[in-house]
């Protein structure tokens, strides 16, 4: 803060008042131009702001809940557009297979797991039979799954479970499959959706990260992002709507190297130019049938376009 200068000068002593009286000094007249420079000189002195190029569009408007809706029902479209032939992408010929291969796909591809069901339910085809299984023997043939250990002692104790309370099969809702060992809200609603038709949306790390991806929901918790995703879709869209969703993930939309440039929705996506634009380059992202390599499934639906996977021991480029 600076203070105004003293101008009492008639109470300074005569020596001073006659230097006044003579004009002022060569230093203070400066000093007064300096101070008197019109406003408009300096604004002309100072530097202009650049200015903004005519091509830059102004901020856009957060979308509308109603207009998200839209979004993700459109996508939705499309991708049945995409993927006639989406479907679950495990092996399985009862609701007894479905769940157990469902247990044993958590950490490790659908690949894998369909690649060691044969053994399994050979050696092991009902709930009494894997539930007498001697663990040791049973860890032995779930090995290449992974967490072997853990998988072995679940299947046990839900095999367990099914012969003495619920007389050897598969329950058909969702509160009684959710008390099984190794069972939660995602596996029951793969077995509830797939083999008893009761519609569930399936919400593993590809639909997460997707959904995500596409904002239609900010949330990480799974059963929070299904309850989210439940809102926006009928009912009776939500087992498909996963398919879709899982496949479109597997495929295309990938965690680290998604190929926004060989995308059949990038035109809905909020998230593209997150990974690989370039068309050609993109192509080369793809995967499975899209690719042009093998599916997942040793026995995939009549419709499927592409080839099956080979057996346990064979070679399948670009599984994941």
């Amino acid at each position: 803060m600076s203070a105004e200068p003293n101008s009492a000068v008639g109470e300074q002593p005569s020596a001073k008042a006659k230097k006044a009286a003579k004009g002022p000094t060569k230093k203070a007249a400066k000093a007064a131009t300096k101070q008197t420079k019109p406003e408009s000189a300096k604004r002309t002195a100072a530097k202009p702001e650049p200015a903004k190029p005519a091509s830059a569009k102004p901020a856009s408007k957060p979308e509308s809940r109603l207009a998200m809706t839209r979004r993700a029902r459109r996508i939705n479209r499309e991708l049945a557009e995409v993927y006639p032939y989406a479907h679950p992408e495990l092996d399985f010929r009862s609701p007894f297979e479905l769940l157990v291969a469902t247990v044993l796909s958590a950490q490790t591809t659908d690949l894998r797991v369909n690649q060691t069901t044969p053994a399994l339910f050979a050696a092991y085809p009902t709930p009494e039979d894997m539930a007498a299984a001697v663990p040791e023997e049973l860890e032995q043939v779930i090995r290449p799954t992974g967490f072997f250990r853990a998988k072995a002692k679940s299947l046990i104790g839900l095999s367990t479970a099914l012969r003495d309370r619920f007389d050897g099969e598969v329950p058909g809702r969702l509160a009684d499959l959710v008390t099984l060992p190794g069972v939660g809200r995602k596996t029951a609603n793969v077995v509830l959706g797939n083999a008893f038709g009761v519609p569930g949306l399936t919400v593993d790390t590809h639909f997460g990260r997707l959904v995500r991806r596409w904002k239609w929901t900010e949330q990480e918790d799974p059963e929070k992002v299904e309850a989210e995703i439940a809102e926006i879709f009928p009912k009776s869209e939500w087992t498909m709507l996963s398919h879709r969703i899982i496949f479109h993930g597997r495929r295309v939309c990938h965690s680290r190297k998604p190929a926004c440039g060989a995308c059949p929705i990038a035109h809905l996506c909020p998230s593209y130019g997150e990974g690989e634009t370039d068309p050609e380059k993109a192509k080369k992202l793809l995967k499975y049938e899209l690719g042009g390599q093998p599916g997942q499934r040793l026995n995939p639906p009549a419709d499927y376009p592409g080839a099956p996977a080979p057996p346990l021991g064979g070679v399948t480029p670009g599984a994941a």
